[in-house]
């Protein structure tokens, strides 16, 4: 790669297992979902997850009151079990999450090769940030917790789903905009992003991001449209 000044990174399939995720994080948001909604109902952060979860109801067509909890954590389970990146379920998962890592229940899984070069980035002055489809709260919490220790210090800034969808090209336009108030004269060709899903590769190239795609478990296409790797070892 050529002139990197930055590097913006994926989490599940590129630094991380998604089996972690799959197997592990949704099934645990899943089983104490509920439970903590009820519990905490006067909570803010609750609150609000509520309110929004019942306006993305409504734009699908769902009449759904803001006050019917029980209809809002049916619904909220129902997008756990389709893996619908919503915002609010989102912050609902990492506040279910944060009980969890704090517990010791489990540990974020790391690829080695990851966290190894991530140190060796981080240590050349290379400036890291996150873009995960997981709240900035949950993509703390998984970095500060991991199998590795506690990997957050490695990382200047987390980026979510509020600055938009992964696989649109305008998201990334935002992400710049954002890292540009911190790294002035960062060019979007000054950016590598890292993934493992073709798509959100294809919508950072036609922002300007130079990219890589991670293939950890899959054959390499011969005729990929972005520099393809098995590991971080290969960037």
């Amino acid at each position: 790669m050529q002139n990197v000044k930055l590097i913006l990174t994926d989490i599940e399939g590129t630094t991380s297992s998604i089996s972690f995720v799959k197997d592990v994080l949704f099934p645990y948001a899943a089983d104490h979902l509920p439970a903590f909604v009820t519990e905490n109902l006067n909570d803010e952060k609750v609150q609000t997850a509520l309110q929004q979860t019942a306006e993305l109801a409504a734009e699908d067509g769902e009449n759904i009151s803001a006050d019917n909890t029980d209809a809002l954590i049916a619904k909220l389970l129902q997008w756990i079990s389709e893996d619908r990146k919503a915002t609010p379920l989102k912050a609902l998962q990492g506040l279910i999450w944060k009980t969890g890592y704090e517990n010791g229940d489990y540990q974020a899984h790391m690829y080695p090769d990851a966290t190894e070069y991530l140190k060796k980035w981080h240590d050349s002055g290379l400036p890291l940030y996150v873009y995960s489809s997981g709240s900035v709260k949950a993509q703390e919490l998984f970095f500060g917790y991991s199998q590795d220790g506690n990997l957050l210090p490695l990382f200047k800034g987390h980026f979510d789903t509020l600055v938009g969808g992964k696989r649109e090209t305008q998201s990334y336009l935002n992400i710049l905009a954002e890292l540009q108030k911190t790294h002035a004269g960062l060019n979007a060709a000054d950016v590598l992003f890292l993934s493992d899903i073709e798509e959100e590769l294809d919508a950072a190239k036609e922002a300007g991001m130079q990219t890589v795609w991670l293939l950890r478990d899959s054959d390499i296409p011969a005729d990929a449209a972005h520099k393809a790797v098995k590991s971080f070892a290969e960037i």
